[in-house]
């Protein structure tokens, strides 16, 4: 059977009227559908990708820069959030990635993320709910300065560093900028070598990337339910502390709050992720922004060390990007949905599954209007 022009055209009028194609899945969608996000992406195409997706998305997303790198480069963060009609406070989710320069997955997860918020919350109730009860500052690339140094050539690829200069009498650059943070600083798992991988810094705060993080932070603690940070690899979901012999006054819930989340990952692609303290599951260490955040007050903080166990280790290939991405997606929106729930006691179980395949309601809803559209052509005798 063939169908007539007039059936065709009728299908497309109703998925137009259907809101389908309205300004937030129209342009906001052409603002990520144009990116790739199954590639990794040098700086200049990130920081050109978070104006696109500002200038496509202005009801959800705003952005700010809140510091400078030792090089003088803007770090910049994207807030997701709308506006509620009761005017109620809202609380903070804060996730960042790009602490540790080689780490490429980690700023390729806080894009995806940012894509898969862009592209379902207006088909996604729950999320849609959390987002305005919620702001969500999201920071592709904390370490500027270093991520662009590993695109330099192979021998910097697996630079992991800031970029400030050498200590006096060393020719040495760089310090770990997640050992530079005011929790426990230099007493575990660190150095005081400027030469090694591991060294903390003069002093907690010496480096500007994490004393950005921690002022615009700490003014905001109040509201901040949550603090998640993307590293890789190793597949774990690391609370606080570092330290062996301090523990989280809430360390049961983290540990129960993080399994639900490992348990959700799972179910995306069959990839295990154990969780427990760094010193439990890793090794220990001191002056890491996750401890710093528990000290400060944020009730729940987490590391996620991404895909994979050590055979490509921080060189993950692209073809593992999109899955490694997807997992943590929905171990990240795991946890943002308990913390939402409990703030907001509104009822709904924690963990209540949110869609995480973003495009999924989408084509339902596009299936749907298509099927009771075909129903009345045939029942019309459309058909010839």
């Amino acid at each position: 059977m063939k169908m007539t022009l007039e059936c065709w055209m009728l299908g497309l009028f109703l998925l137009i009227n259907s809101g389908l194609t309205s300004h937030s899945l129209g342009e906001g969608l052409q603002s990520t559908w144009r990116y790739d996000y199954t590639k990794y992406h040098p700086m200049d195409e990130i920081y050109g990708w978070m104006e696109d997706v500002e200038r496509g998305n202005p009801e959800l997303v705003s952005s700010a820069v809140y510091g400078h790198t030792y090089e003088g480069r803007n770090i910049t963060l994207l807030k997701l959030g709308l506006e509620n009609s009761e005017g109620r406070e809202k609380k903070v989710i804060w996730v960042d990635c790009g602490i540790h320069a080689r780490e490429w997955i980690a700023p390729a997860f806080c894009q995806w993320f940012v894509k898969q918020i862009v592209d379902t919350y207006k088909s996604n109730k729950k999320l849609e709910q959390m987002l305005q009860n919620l702001d969500i500052y999201v920071t592709p690339v904390i370490n500027v300065d270093g991520y662009i140094f590993t695109w330099a050539n192979d021998s910097t690829r697996l630079w992991r560093k800031s970029r400030s200069a050498p200590p006096p009498e060393s020719s040495c650059y760089g310090v770990d900028l997640n050992r530079n943070f005011n929790a426990n600083w230099g007493m575990v798992g660190v150095s005081f070598d400027s030469c090694a991988n591991t060294y903390c810094g003069t002093s907690p705060g010496s480096e500007p990337e994490a004393k950005a993080v921690m002022d615009f932070v700490a003014r905001m603690v109040k509201q901040t339910l949550c603090f998640l940070t993307i590293h890789s690899a190793g597949q774990l979901i690391l609370l606080p502390y570092g330290h062996p012999e301090i523990s989280a006054p809430n360390y049961n819930e983290l540990v129960s709050v993080g399994q639900a989340a490992a348990e959700e990952m799972k179910k995306v692609h069959g990839m295990n992720y154990t969780v427990g303290t760094s010193p439990q599951i890793l090794y220990p260490n001191s002056g890491s922004s996750r401890d710093w955040a528990r000290l400060i007050g944020i009730p729940f903080s987490y590391t996620f060390e991404l895909r994979d166990k050590g055979e490509f280790s921080h060189l993950l290939p692209e073809e593992q990007i999109q899955p490694a991405c997807e997992e943590a997606y929905a171990g990240a929106l795991s946890i943002i949905t308990y913390v939402h729930d409990k703030a907001f006691n509104n009822g709904t179980p924690p963990n209540t599954a949110v869609t995480v395949m973003g495009f999924t309601s989408l084509f339902r809803v596009a299936m749907t209007i298509w099927s009771t559209f075909m129903a009345v052509c045939l029942t019309a005798g459309v058909l010839v």
